[in-house]
């Protein structure tokens, strides 16, 4: 990633203080448990330790830990049956998603040989969920369960884990990061525009205004040869360029590439939205030339680019690219009736990582269909298999919604006129995809990634509190 962020995860634990004095084995035994499960989270995230709980005044010092911090979810490990009381002044001011983690220490009891230590400590995990979940909705808490065992390895509570911190790590990079608006939407894509105080306020974003006349001359101060040859040996390696390339003949396009990592690195800029309508004349027709392999460079690192203007898009890449490595521009482009499929995706800048099948191609048109100016066109190759569509659009109060779905890319023909394009079936077939996921609202674009991440997406949404509607699975 040009920027870098890590999720802020709030983990403690909590059991009944009562039983510590009763059993004083519990103690080495509820601390070794509680390290051992925090060793359970991925590194990629930064843990916000709330320690043992075992007293309502233990799980308010834990809350104000959570609260300095601003975590973006938290863990309970529920250690054995313990009051809410220890939960809920922990959790009380915060406006995340509480995760309880009901995992068992031993698949089974041995029934004979289990006295009440071994019980509480041991075997008693899941007697305090329900209490839990039950005052977490009185507090008006998001809130979800995982339940599982420790003895012999729970590759579903690690899943489940891994996947939570992922959907978490969406809310930190919008928190931490800004949105580059560069121009505006495309005139006359009412579906695109957007209120960036309802956007701040509702998703965290902050939007950064920038002039094409600002960017014109964004590569006049770059003048590291070394740097400039590196990237043109990037773009090479990256791109299939008709009529082939050198060094020298993408010299100019690697030395705005740099100049824009630069400009990413120094805005904080997680996302970038552009849309040009000048006269693409002069050092403008230049840049503009250039600006969609420019751009690809920047995906391929984990800043979304959307073209168009489309700020909306540019957040469904974003959450594709952290969440499954992937985030590719999109919309409907046609459907093959005699084969049941719809042929969707796009032109202009796209995500390299997500062209398996072979090395994405770049050529020169004349013109760009319905914008100013030609220049260099990126065609992107995702594989055969599984794809998930994601697309972020608004009613008419401004709340947000995402619309998602899940198909299988298959083989064969594909438009070749220089834009990404894709032969997905749905379960639901074509038409009735269309007919659903045009009655979402779902706006003029979407992104995609290689996989089925609905299941991440939703956690995703418990956490940034945005419905979401499945079309299909």
């Amino acid at each position: 990633m040009l920027v870098n962020t890590k999720a802020r995860i709030g983990v403690f634990s909590i059991a009944l203080g009562a039983y510590l004095p009763q059993f004083p084995s519990l103690v080495p035994e509820f601390e070794a448990q509680y390290d051992a499960f925090k060793k359970t989270l991925p590194d990629t995230v930064e843990i916000i330790d709330g320690g043992l709980v075992t007293t309502k005044e233990q799980s308010m010092v834990a809350g104000d830990k959570f609260r300095a911090a601003d975590v973006d979810l938290v863990f309970v490990q529920m250690l054995t049956y313990a009051t809410s009381y220890n939960m809920l002044p922990a959790i009380r001011d915060l406006d995340v998603p509480v995760v309880l983690v009901n995992v068992q220490k031993l698949k089974a009891p041995d029934y004979a040989n289990t006295d009440i230590p071994k019980w509480l400590g041991e075997l008693y995990a899941c007697g305090a969920v329900g209490e839990a979940v039950a005052d977490l909705e009185r507090a008006g808490k998001r809130h979800a369960v995982i339940t599982g065992v420790v003895e012999g390895g729970d590759p579903y509570v690690q899943a489940e884990i891994e996947d939570w911190c992922r959907a978490a790590q969406v809310r930190r990079r919008f928190r931490d990061t800004n949105i580059a608006q560069i121009g505006r939407p495309y005139p006359g894509m009412m579906d695109l525009y957007i209120d960036e105080t309802n956007l701040y306020n509702r998703m965290y974003l902050y939007t950064k205004q920038f002039d094409w006349e600002k960017m014109w001359a964004i590569a006049d101060d770059i003048t590291d040869e070394a740097a400039i040859r590196a990237k043109a040996e990037d773009i090479i390696a990256t791109f299939d360029i008709e009529g082939g390339a050198t060094v020298e003949t993408v010299w100019e396009m690697a030395k705005y590439v740099v100049a824009f990592e630069k400009w990413v690195k120094d805005e904080q800029l997680g996302l970038i939205a552009s849309h040009y309508d000048g006269f693409a004349k002069g050092k403008a027709g230049v840049l503009d030339s250039m600006l969609i392999p420019a751009f690809s460079m920047l995906i391929k690192q984990g800043t979304a680019c959307a073209v168009e203007g489309d700020i909306k898009v540019a957040m469904a890449m974003s959450i594709l690219k952290t969440i499954a490595g992937t985030g590719q521009l999109s919309e409907m482009y046609s459907i093959d009736f005699n084969e049941d499929i719809c042929i969707i995706g796009h032109s202009g800048s796209g995500d390299a990582d997500i062209s398996k099948e072979k090395k994405p191609t770049m050529k020169i048109v004349p013109v760009f269909h319905g914008k100013t100016g030609g220049g260099y066109l990126t065609q992107f190759y995702p594989p055969v298999g599984d794809i998930t569509y994601l697309a972020i659009t608004q009613d008419g109060d401004g709340n947000f919604k995402f619309v998602v779905a899940e198909g299988v890319n298959e083989e064969g023909p594909i438009f070749t006129f220089g834009d990404t394009n894709m032969r997905t079936r749905f379960s639901i077939g074509a038409r009735e995809f269309c007919n659903r996921w045009s009655e979402s609202g779902p706006t003029h674009h979407m992104a995609a990634a290689t996989g089925r991440h609905i299941d991440t997406i939703l956690k995703v949404a418990k956490i940034l509190k945005v419905p979401c509607e499945i079309i299909c699975r």
